[in-house]
């Protein structure tokens, strides 16, 4: 049996893990760098703040902007309170049986279901039986439940990292169970829970199956007045004058996707910063 050096295996080691890291990364840093060379072009106030036109070959992207912002707002109103409040449950006061563990399966699995079938589900139940339309709350409502497996998910891993002994210690002291989550166990998992959510929602601001049936339009001269209104969305109108718009100039193509990009690295970021302000301010 040949026995290799340990100082040669850890060097070979390292150096298998930066080629992997690096594998990983540049096909990132190229395709950002792809967008932004041909995107940044396009960029201007005229076009963040205006109605397309020409056929959506000229003017801006303002409907879509606001479109995806009402559409992805509205879905976290719903799911984060909802996904929260079942972690709890789920963590804190489920006991470990059977149903529970079938719960927990099946909330594992829904997270891996392709987001087409929940567009399809959202057009069946939101859209046809609820008869709410092709609008916003039909599209929020579709990727709340899209995002409801992933903020749970997120919420009990959160909630499971406190320490045990802090709920003992909270309890000795003869407060409530619901008084020791309120007041211990979620200010320590917060950080875990924002930064959960806010990935999430950066997931689902790029989503395009979901709101194709249930929110999003072809064209909407106009701003949303209610939540009853179709929109327009960046992710399909992305999708639209890249496939069926000829001649659309290729600037354009890559500025909406530029914008796009932006949100998601925006709400990314802001969960990297939330995450590392509350790490900071815990005790343990």
């Amino acid at each position: 049996m040949i026995k290799l050096n340990p100082k040669l295996s850890q060097k070979f080691s390292y150096l298998l893990l930066c080629v992997a890291t690096i594998l990983a990364i540049v096909p990132v840093v190229v395709i950002i760098f792809i967008i932004i060379k041909n995107g940044a072009s396009a960029i201007s106030w005229e076009f963040l703040t205006s109605m397309p036109k020409n056929g959506m070959c000229g003017g801006g992207i303002l409907p879509a902007i606001v479109g995806t912002l009402s559409i992805v707002l509205c879905a976290v109103l719903i799911t984060l309170p909802i996904g929260v409040c079942a972690a709890i449950y789920l963590n804190e006061y489920a006991k470990d049986n059977l149903l529970t563990r079938i719960v927990k399966l099946a909330i594992v699995n829904l997270a891996g279901v392709p987001s087409v079938v929940y567009g399809l589900f959202g057009l069946g139940v939101f859209v046809m039986f609820l008869k709410l339309g092709v609008s916003i709350i039909a599209g929020a409502l579709t990727l709340s439940i899209m995002e409801l497996p992933v903020i749970i998910t997120t919420a009990r891993g959160a909630l499971s990292s406190v320490p045990y002994s802090f709920r003992e210690a909270s309890l000795s002291l003869g407060v409530s169970r619901w008084q020791t989550i309120r007041h211990v166990v979620l200010p320590n998992a917060l950080p875990g829970i924002l930064t959960g959510a806010i990935l999430s929602i950066a997931r689902i601001s790029g989503e395009t199956a979901p709101i194709l049936f249930t929110a999003a339009a072809f064209y909407v001269p106009h701003l949303p007045h209610s939540p009853l209104d179709q929109v327009m969305a960046l992710p399909y109108h992305l999708f639209i004058i890249s496939t069926q718009i000829p001649n659309m100039p290729k600037n354009i193509i890559y500025g909406t996707a530029l914008v796009l990009l932006m949100m998601v690295l925006t709400m990314s970021c802001v969960a990297i910063v939330a995450r590392i302000y509350f790490r900071k301010r815990r005790k343990w």
